[in-house]
């Protein structure tokens, strides 16, 4: 793909007829015809819009109530409405009087207390785009299932529920082209349609491609040089190696991991306070994936690594994935923040490590997939006993033993100015946290006055919660105005006391992480349904052996059954449910979580994966494209002890991502597979936000490559992995380019083209000093002739050096003059910078 040289103004009018564009495929779009609700429309519906309504409102306008002749359990009752009219327009919020009264612009409803924003954006988003329903109630939907009350042997025998085999290779004909496995698959399914797979790209294009994929980094002059030059037959497989054994790659890699358990470093909601130990998470994923750490010990890390007999520093810091969704501080309703945030757990666990879009079945069976609502909670029982945790030291046992030697030493010696001290702060502590703890609900008030020992486990929880806020207050608590009189005089006088005795010992670092609240686990409850009493935890149903299920015949499942806890040490203050959940994700004979792994690893190789939909191998999702590649490069992966590094090196080692992605040779398989799902040539893809960002700051010779440590403001030149990831607040660069929300799971990026994206780099001052600084470059290169300037400048920004007319056109824009201004190099960079060939990899 070539650069053209345009000027600001040319750059402008594309966007703006870009966005004219937009506007008139959008207006063409609401003019069209309404047609039956696509998939993912049913799965929006599934996941986020009806918890909202069978949470909120089916109580008063459901199956047994219908107050003001309103039912909003039913499509068809929707439409009719009740005393006030339709509740709802499809496509025309403004005059759909169900979102009046969620905004509580005339009615007030729910009247206990307004809908979150959220929840209020999923509603008006579902009204914009038609308010699809299910065709079981009225609306329009292919494929709908009845609920189900039992899973049939049928339906265990969908593609993703079966074992994994390793599939024979395919024969091919007359196979010059294939250097794997991967590529014999592949030729088989193109052979059958007659494509013919495109050739090898240059070696200047592979660099850059592989490069870009395996570090997130450009390749240097120097490297690119390097390559060009080694005419060895294994060039490229050691280059490879080389990318693979670099820090860089787990940082690249991790972004896509950290994409999907919805990092961020703020609390999300309205508040979005920030979370200072967050950064201890994403440093462990890029540990762990520089070190080729095996997935199932990663996975059991994350989920259970507080269970291990071993607590390792890594360990611990690893379950604080299950503190990295959204959470409101000041929340006081703090038993529906805890469902929340179990819901969140359950539904990013199943997205994430099994491919499975489990929150349809929160409320109901799921209508499509065989999963029964059972299931949902018989997961989400695994992580019932959580409590959060920001008091767990990480160091080494000799790092604690010497802290601990020392503080001691250092309490010895102040001892009764301590306890004065203490004596003289325990009445401003009690008040402060009296009176915030007694602004609860009724109901939890009495949980949060009780003895400690008489709290339930479960009542441990909800007051460990409300506890956090009391707890925000005490902090803040000045003592010098909450004191008076000798108390005050003489607490100051204590302080003072204090600091002859020399500095405290500084705290060890902790993390965000979890414990079990103990060995004895809540109850995990149906919500509506205590008729069905506790449930226990177990794996979902459709993927139970007969043998191992309540069912009595080879014919049906009717439920799963209860997956005991895994043995701990006898010390241990657990339930062992977490440990057991993650012994069974990692088990080999799992017949989702190395197919997910796979299907993710090549999804960012090939821009996609063989499964479209890298987190739903579910009914609402896309069969896979090629399933034997699919299965076998899942069994590869398990035999070679879940490697991730040997499996992307299989990948990119391949024929198949070592082809050209444009040309003459691709015409025929354009024509006869836009698509490109038979990958008979090679996608080009843009760069995501972090790349743009991370090589701007590369070729501008600015780029820190230290690792790790706190996050920075994006204002620093470190890599965009380690800026500041604020929910409500993003960087305006990365923003724009589609960065990551955190606010849910992620498994694809979005890639869209706006106007917005053109105007900033063309004149956002930041583009414009990395311009500045890639001149910087050249000239202390000493190179002083103008075409040599500009040969430089092409290989530095863009990996090659310029053709004939572009070195003739851009030698004649730098000796431009334009009303008295001379036309500058850094002017040609901030160009380069703003090509197509910058921002995408071919």
């Amino acid at each position: 793909m070539r650069c053209s040289i345009l000027s600001n103004r040319s750059l402008l009018s594309l966007a703006c007829a870009g966005w004219l564009c937009l506007l008139a495929i959008r207006f063409a779009s609401a003019a069209e015809p309404k047609s039956a609700p696509t998939p993912e429309q049913l799965k929006f519906f599934e996941e986020k819009v009806r918890p909202v309504l069978a949470t909120n409102c089916f109580k008063c306008h459901g199956e047994e109530k219908q107050k003001g002749d309103l039912r909003l359990d039913l499509h068809e009752a929707l439409l009719t409405g009740g005393e006030s009219g339709p509740a709802i327009v499809p496509g025309n919020p403004k005059e759909s009087l169900l979102l009046d009264a969620v905004n509580y612009s005339s009615l007030e409803m729910p009247p206990d207390g307004k809908l979150s924003e959220s929840e209020i954006e999923i509603l008006t988003t579902w009204v914009k785009i038609g308010a699809p329903w299910p065709k079981e109630h009225g609306g329009a939907g292919p494929g709908l299932r009845k609920v189900r009350d039992k899973i049939t042997a049928a339906d265990r025998e969908y593609w993703a529920f079966q074992p994994v085999r390793r599939a024979a290779l395919p024969e091919v004909e007359s196979d010059s082209w294939s250097r794997g496995p991967i590529d014999r698959f592949l030729l088989a399914r193109q052979q059958q349609d007659q494509l013919q797979p495109a050739p090898e790209a240059e070696r200047g294009t592979l660099i850059r491609r592989v490069s870009f994929d395996l570090t997130g980094l450009p390749p240097t002059a120097s490297e690119i040089a390097e390559f060009q030059n080694d005419t060895s037959p294994d060039a490229y497989e050691r280059l490879v190696d080389r990318l693979l054994a670099r820090p860089q790659h787990g940082e690249q890699w991790a972004r896509h991991w950290l994409d999907l358990v919805r990092y961020a470093e703020s609390d999300g909601y309205k508040q979005d306070d920030y979370r200072p130990q967050a950064w201890r998470y994403r440093d462990y994923v890029i540990r762990s994936i520089n070190q080729d750490k095996p997935y199932p010990q990663f996975i059991r890390e994350q989920l259970a690594g507080d269970e291990l007999e071993q607590q390792t520093p890594d360990a611990l810091v690893a379950t604080g994935y299950l503190r990295l969704g959204i959470y409101e501080y000041n929340q006081r309703d703090v038993k529906g923040q805890w469902s929340v945030i179990l819901n969140d757990i359950t539904d990013v666990t199943s997205d994430v490590f099994l491919g499975m879009g489990l929150s349809c079945a929160r409320c109901h069976d799921h209508k499509f997939d065989p999963i029964l609502q059972k299931d949902y909670f018989a997961l989400q029982a695994f992580f019932t006993p959580i409590m959060q945790r920001d008091d767990v030291t990480i160091c080494s046992p000799n790092e604690r033993t010497e802290y601990q030697q020392k503080l001691a030493a250092w309490e010895m010696r102040g001892n009764d100015i301590l306890k004065e001290l203490a004596e003289l702060e325990r009445q401003p502590l009690k008040n402060a946290a009296t009176s915030q703890l007694g602004r609860f609900p009724d109901d939890i008030v009495p949980i949060l006055f009780k003895e400690a020992a008489e709290r339930t486990p479960y009542e441990q929880q909800l007051y460990a919660l409300a506890f956090r806020q009391a707890k925000e207050e005490q902090d803040k608590i000045d003592f010098t105005k909450k004191l008076t009189g000798e108390k005050k005089d003489r607490w100051i006088e204590l302080k003072e006391q204090l600091k002859e005795l020399g500095d405290r010992p500084q705290p060890l670092p902790t993390a965000m992480t979890v414990s079990d609240v103990g060995p004895q686990a809540p109850p995990t409850m149906v919500p509506g349904k205590p008729r069905l009493g506790e449930v226990l935890p177990a794996i979902p149903t459709v993927l139970c052996t007969v043998q191992n299920s309540t069912a009595q015949n080879n014919s049906e499942v009717t439920a799963a059954a209860p997956m005991p806890p895994a043995s701990l040490a006898a010390n241990s203050n657990s339930t062992g449910r977490r440990t057991a959940l993650a012994q069974w994700m990692g088990n080999d004979d799992n017949p989702l979580t190395p197919r997910v792994l796979a299907n993710r690893l090549w999804q960012h190789h090939f821009g996609k994966g063989l499964c479209e939909s890298p987190s739903d191998f579910g009914r609402l999702g896309q069969p896979p494209s090629h399933p034997a590649l699919l299965d076998w490069l899942a069994k590869d992966f398990v035999e070679q002890g879940w490697n991730w590094k040997y499996l992307h090196r299989q990948i990119v080692t391949s024929a198949a991502y070592r082809q050209v992605s444009h040309g003459p040779e691709t015409a025929a398989s354009a024509k006869a597979d836009p698509f490109n799902r038979l990958l008979a040539r090679m996608p080009v893809r843009r760069l995501s936000a972090e790349q743009i960002r991370d090589s701007s700051l590369a070729v501008a010779g600015e780029l820190n490559l230290s690792s790790g440590g706190p996050a920075v403001d994006a204002a620093k030149a470190r890599r965009s992995v380690y800026v500041k990831v604020r929910r409500n607040v993003r960087d305006p660069l990365l923003d724009v380019f589609d960065v990551a929300d955190g606010l849910s799971t992620m498994p694809t990026r979005n890639v869209t083209t706006t106007p917005i994206q053109a105007l900033l780099m063309i004149n956002g001052p930041w583009m414009i000093s990395r311009g500045k600084a890639a001149t910087t470059v050249i000239r202390g290169q000493g190179i002083k002739e103008l075409d040599q300037q500009v040969i430089s400048l092409y290989v530095q920004i863009l990996g090659r050096e310029p053709d004939d007319g572009e070195l003739s056109a851009a030698v004649k824009f730098l000796s431009k003059k334009n009303e008295g201004k001379e036309t500058s190099l850094a002017d040609l960079a901030h160009v380069l910078l703003n090509s197509n060939e910058f921002v995408y990899v071919d």
